[in-house]
């Protein structure tokens, strides 16, 4: 069946101008970004095929690029649009981490990491530069690869917060494995980096491990 073919009150785009786009369900929201199908399923089916493969939308919103390519009838065109909605939401977050402190928004810096950082399929460390207000300057990812003591650079990172002329940190780096637990090289890495920052009056407020599902907040299990 066509979009076109369903009960009006039942089209996503009708549905969400006479109620809202909360009354849709994520399938219907991606119909609407899709907007057509393929035969034999039109943009509604593909849209759910997209939320049962990913394993919702947060999974979606997650998953790499190149994983798109696997579902039938996702041309470059479509999987354009999805990757560009997943931009737009990471500028959207890094706009409100700007402009309001990072404790604020913890959630949102949750989000904005996980956007940035969760579905890499290699290790990144990050660092959130912060003003006196704790509000983002930027994010810089410095590192790649295996992360320990010898292989992240405590000079470098000082070297980037006095050229931004950041008054704090936020440190991130993700499991690609999938494992959120803070492991005991992480934490050597965070008191490496906490001593080498406070040198130059910079502090650490956080240190995050990042997965597709969540980000851990080292300070929060007070291993910082």
């Amino acid at each position: 069946m066509l979009l076109k073919d369903l009960p009006l009150n039942a089209r996503p785009r009708e549905k969400l101008l006479a109620r809202g786009p909360g009354a849709l369900s994520d399938a219907e929201l991606l119909a609407l970004l899709l907007r057509t199908g393929l035969p034999g399923k039109n943009a509604l089916q593909m849209g759910q095929e997209l939320v049962d493969t990913f394993g919702g939308l947060a999974g979606l919103l997650h998953t790499r690029p190149e994983a798109l390519k696997n579902i039938k009838g996702l041309g470059p065109a479509k999987r354009a649009e999805i990757v560009a909605v997943l931009e737009l939401a990471r500028r959207a977050l890094s706009e409100q981490l700007k402009e309001k402190t990072v404790f604020a928004t913890p959630q949102a810096v949750r989000d904005y990491l996980q956007l940035q950082l969760g579905s890499r399929p290699h290790e990144i460390f990050a660092v959130l530069f912060l003003d006196s207000q704790h509000r983002l300057i930027a994010l810089e990812e410095l590192f790649r690869g295996t992360l320990t003591q010898t292989s992240v650079y405590p000079r470098e990172v000082v070297v980037r917060a006095l050229a931004l002329n950041a008054a704090s940190v936020v440190l991130a780096h993700n499991h690609p494995s999938g494992a959120a637990q803070p492991s005991r090289a992480d934490e050597a890495l965070t008191q490496t980096l906490k001593a080498a920052l406070s040198l130059v009056d910079v502090r650490v407020l956080d240190h995050f491990v990042v997965t597709s599902t969540q980000a851990v907040s080292m300070a929060e299990l007070g291993l910082l």
